[in-house]
């Protein structure tokens, strides 16, 4: 059993956000990412394809934020001392919870998009990749 830090969710969440790219970079279909739709929406004046840099580091960020709440998030609701088989199945149930949060709110609500079922399914995996890496580094406590 290993103790779930805070340390721990950063780190995680900065790993498994850098893992769940790579997904989308050979799994995506070339488009930005999401993250770049917004800025270029509301932060920039240009195209969202000028703004995939900034798009990153914004996700990079979600993702940072992410893993940080779930470690907080855990040993307040008595979770933190767990395995590692639990905790990779609690972050696979938070990639699901990422997922329907990006899904509805992010991309139906602040970005206005109507994604199709095959967009929908991979923005389900890398989120799923993303929670199963997460709760990897968690219960492995490699920080």
């Amino acid at each position: 059993m290993v103790e779930v830090t805070l340390l721990n969710g950063l780190v995680g969440g900065l790993i498994a956000t850098i893992v769940m790219t790579v997904f989308m970079m050979a799994l995506g279909d070339d488009s930005p990412p999401p993250t770049a739709l917004f800025w270029s929406k509301y932060v920039g004046s240009g195209e969202p394809e000028e703004y995939v840099m900034p798009g990153m580091a914004l996700h990079l960020l979600y993702g940072l934020v992410a893993g940080a709440v779930l470690a907080v998030v855990l040993p307040a609701v008595g979770l933190a001392d767990v395995g590692l088989t639990t905790l990779v199945g609690i972050g696979i149930a938070y990639g699901v919870v990422l997922f329907v949060g990006a899904a509805a709110f992010w991309m139906n609500v602040v970005l206005a998009l109507e994604p199709e079922r095959k967009q929908v399914g991979a923005f389900l995996l890398f989120h799923l990749v993303y929670g199963v890496v997460l709760g990897g580094i968690l219960g492995a406590g490699l920080v």
